[in-house]
């Protein structure tokens, strides 16, 4: 079985019936057809396997950011609403308890049957009924609001599809690409620099009317000590340094749960690194590549994050320090638009007093727990499960990736995993208490 009608509906335009290309309508568009982009290169097999129960097959994404639209607004809003299959509710639900049963997420791999040309039928499905019902939803505010989530949504499965396609492609012996545009030009060393910030009080969160997720709002004003941040994240030669010295065998590193995970899981390295006899080599989505030690680290975790930062001498940064100063910022950097699908080294040394690489490239690991702000109220019904719900035993992560959709990210934006997770694209920008 071949994804050419995937790539068909990659390209797939509007009906000539449907109203004007407006702001809401062009969005969802841009996001379904860029979806479909990823998957397009990737066999039936590529789609339909799951490498861990942290990750979902690329059928399975698929399926599930068409679930949403049908669930949320469709189901909602026609009159005339018939399942596509009404067997998907449950196969393609994720966490949604409100909404009924749900397939057992570490076994989304073992769902055969659909097979990918079902799902590739039923993401079409779903889209032009959408467009057939956006003349019948713009002057109603709730559902316009569920338009946008469903967008913004889907843009976070993008990522996903890559960080969980990156996992399923390393566990094959032959280490094959995704794609192939290696190897980068390579980058001359950079000396870090410190950053002071004067602290005191600051508001963080989102502003204005456009989207934002719940857990970006309210906006409120913290009051931080004064603070000095680190001008890039930390680094692949910086990290192997940490390694080199040992910082995987030193216990007083390491906070305990930490350390009780080195000794679980027998980490020496960041996730997909490969001790050969020339050095470090790390899987990519372009293959196999050797170590460039000037470009960001990343699939490390909470708990590295944290041991490397003792290490140099420094902490973790506090998510209200890493806003107040990301909102001062243009948001600018690789994304995924840039399609190098993997963290670079800055090309050009910047003349201003700034940080650089705050956005794209890698999460940066916070020290903050994922908490709801002041104020904060979970939403009524299903979609209030959307970020609430997981507001325990998760730390904070800011900035966006090199998976990242540019328009998705903000500097309000607070993605959050568990300590131990580090197969998505996670790194680290140091911080410390000024001497």
């Amino acid at each position: 079985m071949s994804t050419e009608n995937l790539r068909q509906s990659a390209s797939m335009s509007a009906p000539s019936s449907a109203p004007g290309n407006d702001v809401l309508r062009t969005r969802f568009l841009a996001v379904r057809q860029a979806t479909e982009a990823l998957a397009a290169p990737l066999s039936a097999e590529d789609c339909a396997l799951q490498s861990t129960p942290d990750a979902s097959p690329v059928k399975w994404h698929l399926a599930h950011t068409s679930w949403f639209f049908e669930t949320f607004i469709l189901e909602r809003i026609d009159p005339h609403f018939q399942a596509f299959d009404p067997a998907f509710r449950v196969l393609f639900n994720s966490y949604y308890n409100g909404v009924g049963d749900k397939h057992p997420r570490h076994e989304r791999g073992l769902i055969s049957r659909p097979d990918l040309q079902r799902v590739i039928a039923y993401r079409r499905h779903i889209t032009q009924r959408i467009l057939a019902l956006l003349p019948a939803i713009a002057d109603q505010p709730e559902f316009v609001r569920l338009m946008w989530l469903g967008c913004n949504h889907e843009e976070q499965h993008q990522e996903l599809i890559l960080t969980d396609l990156k996992h399923l492609l390393s566990k094959n012996p032959t280490k094959p690409a995704y794609q192939q545009r290696w190897p980068l030009t390579p980058i001359e060393a950079r000396k870090p620099r410190w950053i002071g910030y004067p602290g005191g009080l600051a508001m963080i969160g989102h502003a204005g009317e456009e989207f934002a997720f719940d857990n970006e709002l309210p906006r409120h004003q913290v009051f931080v000590q004064p603070f000095e941040l680190a001008s890039h994240p930390v680094t692949h030669g910086d990290f192997a340094a940490f390694i080199a010295d040992q910082g995987y065998a030193r216990p007083e590193l390491w906070l305990s749960m930490g350390w009780e995970w080195v000794r679980l899981s027998g980490a020496v390295a960041p996730l997909y690194w490969q001790q050969q006899d020339a050095g470090w080599r790390t899987f990519t989505l372009h293959g196999m590549a050797d170590i460039d030690p000037h470009t960001p680290i990343c699939h490390i975790n909470y708990f590295e994050a944290d041991a490397y930062a003792r290490w140099a001498g420094a902490r973790l940064p506090r998510e209200s320090e890493w806003e107040i100063v990301a909102s001062t910022l243009p948001i600018d950097g690789n994304f995924l638009d840039s399609n190098a699908l993997h963290p670079l080294a800055l090309r050009e040394a910047t003349t201003t007093d700034q940080p650089e690489q705050m956005f794209g490239d890698v999460w940066e690991w916070t020290q903050s727990a994922y908490l709801p702000y002041p104020g904060f109220r979970t939403a009524p019904g299903a979609v209030g499960e959307y970020n609430g719900k997981f507001m325990c035993n998760q730390f904070v992560l800011r900035g966006g990736s090199c998976a990242t959709p540019r328009k998705h990210i903000r500097a309000s934006y607070r993605n959050f995993f568990p300590p131990e997770a580090r197969w998505q694209f996670s790194g680290v920008r140091l911080a410390r208490d000024p001497a």
